[in-house]
């Protein structure tokens, strides 16, 4: 999302990077830069103006450390202020480098802690109740969605289909119901207000069911509609829900900021869900909302899957817009998608050398569940930026996966069964070049042979990362081919050459 941002910030700070000292005239020369970035991410105007403030006085008023470069002091504080712009707590001390972040919810006991979501039309509200049930499932919870959008057509037929697909697709230890009530759908749909009996009935429903979360699904509407937002309103009333989040969508700038402050003027809300977080737009609704309403963000949607939605990290999120990456975002990706035991027989897999494609091919799946190859990079410091304007195909996952299905068990168990005959079969079985059947399996030796390597190096915590990473690197070294590393050597191998001596005439 962030990306055109970032580069701005980059460039306004990289100015203070060859200077001996911090200076109000420099200072000012790269906040005018930061203010021009701010506003082109349709950053509203107040919020810009006192971020810049902010990181003026704090870069002014306290003398630079003597190991520390200006360049990196200044980060440091665009950083804190960037954290405080979006409601987090910046680190000070040690205790707080190590301290958790609160929690995006709160759970009641007993149960069900009720859950109301409420949005702009096409907002992408409905979506994300079976995102959040599908989170919560994850967590071990039973959750109950509601259908309480009456308003719209075959939004309960929506939510229904959400609702199954969540329980089918979304691994977790807990279970995703539905609840509507279709036959007094048509009744209640004739008068505003009538959702209300629906959400209560539901409730009810969902205590007797011992459910753990309910989360009920209103109609989404314009927040100049005062007979619907009264809605909202005697929905709150009748349930008492214990939280009340607004979903709106990233795209729609400053007027997603507006509409927050106007249903929070009604409604009183918990916190913001924020959709296509991992779309090309400028950011300025994430940057603005906490300052203009007061209200955290909880969630953010990063893309189309079901399971594609995060909680919200200030530290982290203020770390990718300067270009530092979110390595712990990454990491936990991974650690959802392969458990430790798993990880752990990969490990001593790859350090026997017995690794085979089919252990190669699970991998690749673990690695389309985390996201996009672009997302997952951009995670990794100093790489985002550099990778915002370059074309990588994720279809070649796709190509691989279908060159390692069309062979045999028995050429997935031992590629020295690869013969060219049979690679040349591969090849017309799998609607790939003969080429790259080859580099495919020549990737894959490499990745045997340097695991051998790191193996006898004692590289144990390198193995643990390689296995643990749910096969990245693997996917990576297999895609990039180049010459194995030499036993403790951290470079490539080179061909060595020897010198000849000028004989003196």
């Amino acid at each position: 999302m962030f990306g055109n941002l970032s580069d701005k910030f980059e460039s306004a700070l990289r100015k203070l990077s060859g200077q001996g000292k911090i200076s109000e005239s420099n200072v000012r020369e790269a906040m005018e830069d930061v203010r021009t970035a701010l506003l082109e991410a349709d950053v509203h105007y107040e919020v810009a103006e006192q971020f810049i403030e902010s990181v003026q006085q704090k870069a002014l008023g306290q003398e630079v450390l003597a190991a520390v470069k200006p360049g990196e002091q200044m980060i440091k504080i665009v950083h804190d202020e960037l954290v405080t712009l979006f409601g987090g707590q910046p680190i000070v001390d040690k205790e707080d480098a190590v301290r958790p972040e609160e929690p995006p919810l709160m759970y009641v006991d007993p149960g069900p802690t009720v859950i109301m979501m409420s949005g702009l039309q096409g907002s992408g509200k409905t979506t994300t109740c079976g995102k959040l049930a599908g989170y919560l499932k994850k967590r071990g919870k039973k959750v109950m969605l509601v259908a309480a959008d009456l308003q719209r057509p075959a939004a309960v037929h929506q939510l229904e289909v959400l609702s199954k697909q969540v329980e089918d697709e979304v691994e977790g230890n807990g279970r995703v119901s539905f609840y509507s009530e279709p036959d007094k759908v048509a009744e209640y749909g004739k008068a505003v207000g009538a959702a209300v009996k629906v959400c209560r009935n539901a409730v009810e429903a969902g205590r007797k069911a011992a459910v753990d979360v309910v989360i009920l699904d209103t109609a989404g509407r314009l927040h100049v509609n005062d007979s619907l937002m009264g809605e909202l309103r005697q929905v709150a009333s009748a349930v008492n829900p214990h939280q009340i989040m607004l979903v709106i969508d990233a795209m729609t700038g400053q007027d997603a900021v507006n509409s927050a402050k106007a249903f929070n003027e009604q409604l009183e809300l918990d916190g913001v869900i924020i959709t296509k977080f991992d779309s090309d737009t400028r950011g300025g609704a994430a940057l603005s909302v906490k300052q203009i309403t007061g209200k955290p963000i909880k969630f953010i949607g990063t893309g189309e899957r079901i399971d594609a939605l995060e909680e919200f990290h200030a530290r982290r999120i203020a770390g990718r817009i300067l270009g530092m990456g979110d390595v712990v975002s990454l990491v936990e990706k991974a650690q959802e998608q392969v458990s430790e035991e798993e990880a752990m027989a990969l490990q001593e897999k790859m350090a026997k050398g017995k690794m085979t494609m089919d252990d190669f091919l699970v991998q690749l799946k673990r690695i389309r569940k985390m996201g996009s190859m672009k997302s997952l990079l951009g995670l990794l410091p100093g790489i985002g930026n550099q990778l915002k304007d370059l074309p990588i195909d994720d279809k070649q996952i796709d190509r691989t996966e279908a060159i390692i299905q069309s062979m045999t068990k028995e050429e997935r168990g031992n590629e020295d069964e690869l013969t060219n005959s049979r690679r040349r079969r591969i090849a017309r079985g799998s609607g790939t070049d003969q080429r790259d059947v080859s580099q495919l399996v020549k990737g894959f030796e490499m990745v045997g042979t340097m695991s051998k390597q790191l193996s006898g190096m004692g590289g144990v915590s390198r193995m643990k990362a390689l296995a643990g990473m749910g096969g990245s690197d693997l996917a990576g070294m297999g895609a990039r081919g180049g010459m194995p590393r030499a036993k403790g050597s951290t470079k490539a191998q080179k061909p060595k050459f020897k010198q000849r001596k000028k004989r003196r005439r």
